[in-house]
């Protein structure tokens, strides 16, 4: 008669894995967060205010330092409005429609994630800067693009405009156009399709997609520091203006201004958590709705 052995409830987990092993995975896992990002987060906090508040406060106070903030902001309030509306249509083209060229358009958004950004930075130097392929015809026109507020927003929109497609893709795609056809279907016309029944489908996913975008906006350095031209008060940002300031061996400075980036990074954070939430409860709700799905919740027309 055979004798089987079993393995302790208690010692595996909902997997069947063993409890100790799940147990060495979270401990490396939280070693390797404590030593890589809470580590480095807290040093910088820590180094902004080593000479107290008072020296932390002066390096705001300095003109260029207010230069590359306003910039930082409104590089991100151009770019950030302009991926929205790229990766919603992009979104709205590969998700829910057949055409020819899907799958290049498809490989076209992926491209800035493969793409160096100091190469993205030097492609556009190449286009637009004087001996460029514009270059003459900027200059006889007196547009300047390349070491001037245009070229950083060009830089900016490049390595930032996957980030709201790449989100809205996979949710649009999980959802169908079963909706949509049914909207259509009583009579309603494509934007009030749109706006009664796409955009309230994925607003958790597009505002994920949003504060992704802004995050990467307001960190970008590869790609800027090429076309900027680093001059101060002008074209530098703030993660320029960092460089700048340690450069300088103006410590203290520069991380005072890096921990107001760390500061942004942190509540962007915070957003993210809540929204990614948000979304996870909707695509469960949407999970238990299938195969089944009701009809369309549309407003009479």
């Amino acid at each position: 008669m055979s004798v089987q052995h079993t393995t302790p409830t208690h010692a595996l987990n909902s997997t069947g894995e063993p409890v100790w092993l799940r147990r060495t995975l979270i401990g490396i896992s939280l070693v390797f967060v404590g030593l890589f990002l809470i580590l480095p987060l807290a040093a910088v906090f820590t180094e902004a205010l080593r000479k107290g508040f008072e020296a932390f406060f002066e390096a705001f106070k300095e003109p260029d330092a207010w230069s590359a903030i306003k910039l930082t902001l409104l590089i991100t309030a151009i770019a950030v409005p302009l991926n929205l509306v790229f990766g919603v249509s992009a979104a709205w083209a590969i998700a829910k429609f057949e055409f020819r060229g899907k799958a290049l358009l498809t490989t076209l958004v992926d491209l800035p994630f493969s793409v160096s950004p100091v190469v993205a930075g030097l492609i556009y130097v190449l286009v637009f800067g004087a001996q460029g392929w514009f270059g003459p015809w900027l200059q006889a026109h007196d547009i300047k693009v390349i070491f001037a507020v245009p070229g950083i927003v060009l830089a900016t929109v490049f390595v930032t405009f996957p980030f709201i497609a790449r989100e809205l893709i996979p949710l649009m795609q999980a959802q169908g156009n079963e909706e949509e056809q049914a909207a259509m279907v009583l009579g309603a016309s494509g934007w009030q399709i749109f706006w009664r029944v796409t955009l309230p489908n994925i607003k958790w996913g597009l505002l994920y997609g949003v504060i992704l975008c802004n995050a990467r906006a307001m960190g970008e350095f590869g790609a800027v520091s090429v076309v900027s031209g680093h001059i101060r008060g002008q074209t530098n940002t703030m993660p320029l203006h960092v460089e700048i300031l340690y450069n300088e061996y103006q410590s203290v400075a520069a991380f005072a201004v890096a921990s107001l980036l760390a500061l942004l990074a942190l509540v962007t954070l915070v957003i993210k958590t809540v929204v990614e939430w948000q979304q996870q409860r909707l695509m469960a709700e949407l999970a238990a709705l299938s195969p089944e799905r009701p009809a369309a919740r549309v407003a009479p027309v």
